[in-house]
This record gives C-alpha cells, structure tokens and sequence, in this order.
C-alpha cells in the first residue's frame, strides 16, 4: 500500500471544558476548514483521549480519592508497584502505567481518566461526523502518550480508532529479495498516533485535534478490535509480567 506522503496538521482549539459537547466542539473547528475549501475525505481526525474523557465525565476528585485506589480500581489487571510510585497495569488492552490516569492539563487538579470505552467513542463520533460532512472515506483516532521500557520519554500511542483498519498485514509477501515474510504485521495505528501526537505536543499547545492525510491505510466501516488487540498468552512480552498478574491475582483472592 503506497502513500504520497504523510502530512500532519494539527488544529488549535478553544480550551475544552468537562463536560462540554464533543461532537459540537469538534464540528466548530472542522467547519472552519471549510471555508479554507478544504476536504476531509480521506483524512483521519486525531484526538487525544483527554478531551474525550473530560466530555464523558470521566473525572475523580483529587481530595476524594487516592491516587493508588483509582489505579486500582480502574486497572484491568493491576501488576503492581514497579518504583517511582509508577504502578504497571493493562487497561483496554495496553500495558500501561497507572491506568492511563492523569493530572496534567487538568482544570482544578482532579485525576482525568481513560474512556470507560475508547472504541465506543470512536465509532460514535466516526459516524456523527461522516454524517455531518457527507464523508465516504474517513477515520477516527483516539490518541494517548506512554512511555517504552529503556526508553526515556512518551511518545504517542492511539487508545482506539474506527474507520480505518489498524494493522497492515505483510504476512505472505515478498521482501526485495523474494523471501517470504512469515510475521511481519505493521502497526498502522500506533506509527499514526506517534506521528500525530508528536506534532499536537504535550503542555500548553492547546492544539488537542489534528488532520492526518496521506496515510497508507484501508478505510473500513468495520469493527477494528479483531484486528488489532491480541490474547494476553499469545503476545510475545507475556512472560515477562505473567509472574506478576497470578501474584496479583493471588493477593486480591487472599484479601476476599
């Protein structure tokens, strides 16, 4: 699948209030490309999952709540304590720090949560918006930031998208010299989130939306989860935290 290019652009915006019409504030801005006569079509709108979150309600009090039992509570699969009062967990299928919890950008200084579910939003925001701008092709991505092993900083990682399928499979083709490739599955989502968030930044830039176009990727009204996410005892780090989930599991089975 070839591309012309990859080309972000990222959208300053008002400041997003809790509780604020989403699809009202992202119609807002979208509508103003309109008048630059510019097309969606093709095109992926990238939004971080702060904004999706704030819309949601999905906020805990800070003076209300640790910040240990929100991690807990809202974890998948809590692996426990791993320094630097980081706490590792798996929540919507990502192996994440502290359940994807934040404070940064936050108003009053309360925790912001992940969607309760990522790809629900996604689907419903594709569709009110593809409805709104009479759209064939168009897709949804709902970004994040983390952090790798051995790596120092975050980089971008997408939560859920809808519209477009997430993972390219070479699996069967041939590389340059006509060997067969027998693994090679090319994360689309997660290149596409780096790239996106890498331009949206991190503090201040107030730019929580940006256009993505020239992205080599197949667009579809299918549900991407069979595509993308993976059976915990099928991926190739399990045996590193395995240890970890049955200890953790073990201890909450002692405190019943």
């Amino acid at each position: 699948m070839q591309s012309e290019g990859l080309a972000v652009r990222p959208l300053k915006t008002s400041v997003f209030k809790r509780n604020q019409d989403l699809e009202e504030f992202v119609v807002s801005h979208l509508e103003k490309l309109f008048h630059e006569k510019q097309s969606l079509e093709r095109q992926i709108l990238v939004i971080t999952s702060k904004i999706i979150s704030l819309a949601e309600g999905q906020i805990a009090s800070r003076s209300e709540n640790t910040k240990e039992d929100l991690i807990r509570a809202e974890a998948d699969l809590y692996l426990g304590e791993v320094g630097q009062a980081c706490h590792l967990t798996i929540k919507h299928g990502l192996l994440i720090l502290t359940s994807g919890i934040d404070l940064s950008n936050s108003e009053n200084g309360d925790y912001i949560l992940l969607p309760k579910d990522p790809f629900a939003s996604a689907q419903r925001l594709h569709s009110r918006l593809k409805k709104k701008f009479d759209l064939k092709e168009f897709g949804i991505l709902i970004s994040d930031s983390r952090t790798l092993p051995l790596r120092v900083g975050v980089l971008g990682c997408g939560l859920s998208c809808f519209g477009f399928k997430p993972i390219q499979n070479l699996i069967g083709q041939p590389d340059i010299f006509g060997s067969t490739l027998k693994m090679t599955q090319i994360n689309l989502l997660d290149a596409i989130a780096g790239a996106a968030v890498m331009m949206m930044g991190e503090a201040s830039e107030q730019t929580p939306l940006a256009l993505v176009s020239g992205a080599p990727v197949e667009f579809s009204d299918e549900s991407p989860l069979r595509d993308l996410q993976i059976e915990m005892s099928e991926d190739l780090y399990y045996p590193m935290y395995r240890d970890l989930i049955i200890q953790n599991n073990f201890k909450k089975k002692e405190k019943k």
